[in-house]
């Protein structure tokens, strides 16, 4: 089975089109963040979300902690699929299930060392995709996704062996090491951002590419 393959930052009906046409089985919407690449307003995401087809996941990237504000924030932006890049503080994950069932539930873990797989482990019954980035949220401004930079993927690889659910790949990935990327991690899905961009836009050759090395054969 191919790799699933996500693009993320997307700001525009176009730049998701672009996306999805070159291949992308998903699109990330960004959605206010503390610091990082290509938030937008959640106005804009609700004008793109509707325009996504039907077997493409639109995902709502949230900074929100508690279950409440989460689902306030999906009901506003009409995505598919909510991306928690934070740790849930304020009520829980079937509490969001509930109130939006037909709504995927991806946490995010930030890859900063073998803790993350106990992390993984502990949230894994409550959510339907796992993701791992390379953020920090225990820094001064919290960096909750979009750095430009890998993490020790053999922890990932561990962490995807440890886990019974599908796990997304992100951060510092690009056409030149995804091939890597897959062989040692072995994940479900990878994310992109940073990688298929110049100068903030998405960039049709770059995509391309990604998504070609991504889906080669090893």
């Amino acid at each position: 089975m191919s790799v699933k393959i996500k693009i993320c930052c997307i700001a525009s009906v176009e730049e998701a089109r672009m996306a999805i046409n070159a291949g992308a089985n998903a699109v990330g919407l960004v959605a206010r963040m503390p610091s990082g690449p290509g938030p937008i307003a959640d106005e804009a995401i609700a004008a793109i979300t509707p325009e996504i087809p039907s077997g493409i996941a639109s995902f709502l990237l949230t900074s929100e902690q508690s279950a409440a504000a989460i689902i306030a924030h999906v009901q506003r932006t009409g995505a598919n699929t909510v991306q928690v890049v934070d740790e849930l503080t304020e009520g829980t994950y079937d509490q969001i299930r509930e109130a939006i069932p037909s709504v995927s539930i991806v946490q995010v873990i930030h890859v900063t060392g073998e803790e993350s797989i106990d992390q993984a482990i502990s949230i894994q019954d409550q959510v339907d995709y796992i993701l791992l980035d390379s953020g920090n949220p225990k820094a001064a401004i919290k960096t909750l996704g979009g750095t430009g930079n890998t993490h020790n993927w053999e922890i990932s690889r561990k962490l995807v062996c440890s886990v019974s659910k599908p796990v997304f790949l992100a951060g510092g990935l690009n056409a030149g090491n995804i091939q890597q990327a897959i062989e040692t991690v072995k994940p479900y899905g990878v994310d992109i951002c940073n990688g298929v961009r110049t100068e903030g836009k998405l960039d049709r050759v770059k995509l391309h590419a990604f998504i070609a090395a991504a889906r080669a054969e090893g």
